[in-house]
């Protein structure tokens, strides 16, 4: 371990000295104001390895002191004539009048409490440096940001803004690292807009629309039966209903079925049920001459037991359909997350973001595709069939405005502070 001491006109000046030198890892291991100023003892390679070897040598016994055998005891007086009456008796030595057990050193009676002490003294030195540890490292965090601010304002700008709309931090990152040293926008304050509508994955491709069999996936309460009618329902303005049919493999939850009935007697269509894959698979083969097959699947949480029976049934009954996965908007970003690990196994080829209208937040759901990369395919902001429904294509800016607009409102909670601990922590340890 590498000790250094430094002196600077403040704290903030002798943390730059030590992250200068020692780099991020540095452990301050003391502080104090003296008459050059204030005074800071670092070390760096810590390693609490050594610790603890110092620790046990100092509370374990001597090696020679444990190896010496045990002094003998002293020998007994030699007898010696009867007493006279009345005579008063020689005194008994000690070693004679009290056990060998009784006469353990008192270095050794008070071993115990000498361990007791040194453990206590080792937590709280140990608690100590982690603590220094912390404040260091919160310190450097601060002067990382300030540092990046100065350094790169463009791309601090993007941080700072993409985190206003809760973009999550690994995703306003990745975003950032693109941004361009210089900017021809006439005014610099939309970049970071401009760079997040760049990256946003969107489906140029409307798959449901293009004929085929679609099936539509997502978690209970994602708005998947609407969703499915308002597909339906576009199909039918371009094609009419003679071509379409209408699927549902929701045999669990109470009125699924009917809500589908009836959006399909309003639409003119055939609808069809199946509650297994072979069902489901001689009903696909069946309605081969139809040109788009929509397939409603009950809607299941990422943590159902029955999801994964569910969405085997689906590959195997009808191997061949395009998947769709219905993301609600108003979603948190680690249940997204979560969403987004279950229908993996179905490799959906886009996703349809519903309920924009019900969210307070639109950067969990825009996170969560660019993070895994999938692609948007349609927007749903309402009830109404199907005008709610819009191509993400024809929204992409729509989008990205609708997410600034719902935090413009909200309370300031990305703070300098904030700003400091996530992009400067992770700058510095980068």
């Amino acid at each position: 371990m590498k000790i250094k001491r430094y002196t600077a006109d403040s704290m903030r000046a002798a943390l730059a000295q030590v992250r200068t030198e020692q780099g991020p890892d540095a452990v301050i291991l003391s502080s104090r104001r003296s008459q050059e100023g204030i005074e800071v003892i670092a070390a760096v390679d810590y390693d609490e390895a050594l610790f603890l070897d110092a620790k046990n040598q100092r509370v374990a016994p001597p090696a020679e002191a444990a190896a010496r055998p045990p002094a003998p005891a002293a020998a007994a007086p030699a007898p010696s004539a009867p007493l006279q009456r009345g005579a008063t008796p020689p005194p008994v030595p000690a070693s004679v009048a009290r056990p060998a057990a009784v006469q353990t050193p008192a270095r050794r009676v008070e071993a115990p409490a000498a361990h007791a002490r040194a453990d206590v003294s080792y937590t709280l030195m140990q608690r100590e440096m982690h603590e220094m540890r912390r404040l260091l490292e919160t310190g450097m965090a601060g002067m990382t940001w300030s540092d990046k601010r100065l350094r790169e304002p463009l791309k601090a700008r993007v941080l700072e803004q993409l985190s206003a709309m809760d973009i999550a931090p690994d995703v306003a990152m990745a975003i950032a690292e693109l941004t361009p040293r210089r900017t021809s926008l006439e005014n610099p304050a939309n970049l970071p807009l401009a760079l997040l509508i760049k990256h946003l994955p969107i489906c140029t491709d409307t798959t449901a629309l293009s004929g085929g069999i679609t099936a539509l996936v997502g978690p209970t309460g994602a708005g998947k039966t609407t969703t499915i009618a308002k597909l339906a329902a576009r199909w039918c303005l371009s094609h009419g209903s003679r071509d379409l049919a209408l699927v549902s493999t929701d045999a669990y939850r109470i009125g699924a079925r009917e809500q589908l009935m009836t959006y399909a007697r309003i639409l003119d269509a055939p609808m069809y049920s199946a509650n297994s894959a072979k069902e489901l698979g001689r009903l696909v083969a069946r309605l081969s001459s139809k040109k788009l097959v929509l397939i409603d699947t009950a809607g299941m949480g990422p943590r159902d037991v029955r999801l994964t029976e569910q969405l085997a049934a689906l590959k195997l009954g009808a191997a061949k359909a395009k998947v769709l996965l219905a993301l609600p908007a108003q979603g948190e970003g680690h249940a997204l997350e979560e969403i987004m690990r279950a229908f993996a196994r179905v490799s959906p080829e886009a996703c349809i973001i519903t309920k924009v209208d019900e969210a307070a937040s639109l950067g969990g759901v825009l996170s969560a595709t660019i993070r895994h990369k999938l692609k948007i395919a349609y927007v749903c902001d309402g009830q109404r069939v199907p005008e709610d429904m819009h191509a993400a294509q024809e929204r992409r800016i729509w989008l990205v405005r609708a997410a600034l607009q719902m935090k413009q409102g909200a309370p300031r909670i990305r703070d300098e502070a904030y700003l400091a601990r996530t992009f400067g922590r992770v700058h510095a340890h980068g």
